[in-house]
């Protein structure tokens, strides 16, 4: 038996009756040397004070497996690691995504030990850097360094930086995708855990930490100070704050508050974009005649329609007449009216709403309307192609009352076949019977009604249970989660 201390393996003693002895199965020292590094990590993350033996554990491990020091240090960032040691930049890519066949479905004796200690290393670095967040107050190279390390954690996950904390990167990764984490990344045994089940979770929290960090910086001195400005990153905890701040900003620090909310706007846009543009809308109108143009020539039906002119003497095809491809298509005028609840718990879907409307504008012969109400509605469709002038105008927090803005989105129901109304709110109002009953009413006129609670890239929005059950019975229950959904059920109905 091994000696967890000494790792020297104890010779086992004879049974009492004499018979064969029973081996004890040695201890693995790389188990030991990953579970050393486990603890230190927790150890660190709810303890602030350090352990003296745990410390000198991993000095001892990390040493050993030949990687830097640096990966216990807290001060330093992963950016910084990487730019001295380059090879491990492609080591902390996927980390902890699931391991190929050949890598974690074979025997234990199979395992490489060895890998998995300093895999263990660079995952605690990771996790630490990002979730030991510390307290008092923080400067913005501070933010950025964590923005940086949580965009490694979500590298090292599969996704793209920004995409879990609801940000740029709204496509699939690898992490997306259903896997688990790695057996080998974690040390963990049995069955890996379900990513789809946990990037939903860790995407809160990693905007919860950010929005923390973010509060417990001086936003206007550091918004005053173009250099402290220009090392920002906009994500969507700080659009939140700005959008909050806004009304006291002035002169250098509201520029710099533009700027960034003008680059986070542009970044989403061109994602959701992309996610709108994918599909086509409208079916093909074969009443339009075809635009004759090489681009729409249909060179099969060409060749197939005149066979009949083929000459075996000359071994030439005489072409009477050239068939080209309908590409016209039906499209109804369709009204899309969005309605946004800016009450402080609908900061992401009133970012990602807004956006998504202004795009939904620039489609041909669709009609947008964009309402955005707490107390009191505001009509914002004259500023709708424009989200950053949009946002601007909105006015965050306070309470919620829908009947206002009702009052504001049924008279632009002028054809109900034609019009989807989107509802966007967690639905906790005021009035809930004669809101939901106006509701009630849109749905039985034949217009398309939508209600959704939250349209993020983490889908995490509570809704009140009372109209959750309600548009149920109606035959229209309450749409959540990830904004592609939204984008998806928008575009069956405006094709």
């Amino acid at each position: 038996m091994t000696d967890t201390t000494t790792g020297r393996t104890a010779v086992p003693e004879p049974s009492i009756d004499g018979g064969p002895s029973v081996r004890v199965p040695e201890a693995d020292p790389h188990a030991n040397r990953r579970q050393a590094l486990y603890w230190r990590l927790l150890a660190r993350l709810f303890d602030q004070e350090e352990q003296p033996a745990l410390e000198s554990a991993g000095l001892a491990v990390v040493e050993d497996m030949g990687l830097p020091t640096a990966l216990l240090d807290p001060q330093a960032s992963i950016d910084s690691i990487v730019q001295r040691h380059p090879e491990l930049t492609t080591e902390f890519d996927g980390l902890m995504t699931p391991a190929s066949p050949a890598e974690g479905d074979g025997d234990e004796g199979g395992r490489d030990r060895a890998e998995e200690v300093r895999r263990a290393a660079l995952v605690s670095k990771v996790l630490l850097n990002v979730f030991a967040s510390g307290s008092g107050n923080v400067s913005a190279g501070q933010l950025a360094r964590w923005q940086s390390d949580a965009g490694w954690l979500e590298r090292a996950l599969g996704c793209r930086p920004g995409e879990l904390r609801g940000g740029r990167g709204a496509g699939t990764g690898a992490g997306a995708s259903g896997g688990g984490v790695s057996p080998t990344g974690t040390g963990g045994r049995g069955p890996a855990p379900d990513l789809s089940r946990l990037i939903p979770s860790i995407g809160p929290e990693l905007g919860s930490i950010e929005a923390d960090l973010i509060k417990r910086m001086h936003l206007r001195e550091v918004l005053a100070d173009p250099q402290l400005a220009a090392r920002l990153t906009p994500s969507m905890s700080l659009i939140e704050q700005l959008l909050r701040d806004k009304n006291n900003l002035s002169g250098v620090a509201l520029a710099n508050a533009k700027a960034l909310i003008r680059r986070f706007v542009d970044e989403v846009a061109e994602v959701l974009r992309t996610q709108v543009e994918k599909a086509t809308v409208g079916a093909l109108d074969r009443s339009v005649p075809p635009k004759r143009v090489y681009r729409n020539l249909d060179l099969d039906r060409t060749i197939w329609k005149n066979l009949t002119n083929w000459s075996p003497e000359e071994k030439r095809l005489y072409v009477d007449r050239l068939y080209y491809r309908h590409t016209a298509r039906k499209t109804t005028p369709q009204r899309l009216i969005v309605v946004v609840d800016q009450s402080g718990s609908m900061v992401d879907s009133m970012v990602n709403c807004t956006i998504l409307a202004s795009i939904f504008a620039g489609l041909p012969k669709v009609d947008v309307h964009l309402i955005a109400y707490d107390t009191q509605a505001l009509d914002l469709t004259p500023w709708v192609h424009d989200p950053f002038e949009t946002l601007l105008r909105t006015n965050l927090g306070g309470g919620t009352d829908g009947t206002v803005a009702m009052a504001l989105a049924q008279p632009k129901i002028a054809e109900p076949r034609n019009t989807v109304v989107v509802w966007i709110s967690d639905f906790y109002e005021w009035q809930t019977e004669p809101l939901f009953a106006s509701m009630a009413a849109i749905h039985r006129s034949g217009a398309k009604f939508i209600p959704v609670g939250s349209v993020t890239s983490s889908g995490r929005g509570s809704v009140n249970p009372w109209f959750r059950e309600r548009f149920k019975d109606l035959g229209t229950p309450v749409l959540s989660g990830h904004i592609r959904k939204l984008v998806n059920e928008l575009k069956t109905f405006l094709a």
